[in-house]
């Protein structure tokens, strides 16, 4: 891929043509919006999502953008699926030079579900998916992944103690594995959302449901705003272009400083 400069303003303009990416969990959301992001740079990209009619809705957005989407549902929480979906998308693409583990299981509550569903999808989908895409990844020569964690694995909380400790490990395997993969020329690196507003969203169902919870969370984002996925997206399409290039085993966090308030 290449940065070249803008037309206008002088800001270099990312330019994907060519690459091939993989998006987990990408039809709603910072998913959906990372699919789209790197379609509109010119990448060829491969969603998946376990709901057919999501990824239905997602091709049928990405229609006219410079890069080709495929898509393929799956079921994050089962390794097989994932293998398939890997195997589907490499045909597809002809090869891969992004994954973005992007599933959440949304586990929230301190139960054997919640458990198993963010240990599966949050964790150990990532795990999956990462170790069958490396050596697709090794031989495109600038391999990349991007793990998308959360501000709440980086501190500890009362509440939602599975998602947080499922995206604290990620964060963890996160280091690790761009330790690992360095000989490869692969980096490895995450990005740690605030929170993220979208229709239909945790943030959305929790304005409607529990309206205490959504105003605590919004007082404590100093820009006074929910972020957006297209926010994450952006920092996503940084992080995996050569303006990363010399950037492995990092966390960056898109949170309008949400962090910095506790």
């Amino acid at each position: 891929m290449t940065v070249t400069p803008g037309h206008h303003d002088g800001i270099p303009r990312l330019d994907y043509s060519g690459r091939r990416v993989l998006v987990a969990g990408g039809s709603k959301g910072i998913g959906r919006a990372m699919v789209l992001a790197f379609a509109g740079a010119g990448a060829a990209v491969s969603a998946c999502a376990r709901g057919q009619a999501g990824l239905d809705a997602l091709l049928a957005d990405a229609e006219g953008l410079a890069g080709r989407v495929h898509a393929h549902a799956c079921d994050l929480a089962d390794g097989e699926a994932i293998a398939v979906w890997l195997q589907a998308a490499t045909h597809a693409l002809g090869g891969i030079d992004v994954l973005v583990n992007n599933a959440t299981g949304y586990g929230m509550n301190d139960d054997e579900d919640g458990w198993a569903a963010s240990l599966q999808v949050d964790l150990l989908a990532a795990v999956r998916a990462s170790r069958l895409a490396v050596p697709a990844l090794a031989q495109a020569g600038d391999g990349c992944i991007l793990n998308i964690a959360s501000i709440a694995g980086q501190q500890p909380r009362p509440t939602g103690t599975p998602y947080a400790v499922a995206k604290a490990a990620l964060i963890h395997h996160t280091r690790s594995q761009a330790l690992a993969l360095a000989p490869q020329r692969i980096r490895v690196n995450a990005l740690a959302p605030g929170s993220i507003f979208f229709e239909g969203g945790l943030w959305d169902r929790r304005r409607a449901e529990q309206p205490h919870v959504h105003d605590a969370a919004l007082a404590k984002i100093p820009f006074g705003r929910f972020g957006q996925p297209a926010e994450v997206a952006n920092a996503a399409l940084m992080l995996c272009s050569p303006l990363a290039g010399w950037i492995t085993g990092q966390v960056l966090a898109v949170d309008g400083g949400q962090a910095l308030m506790g």
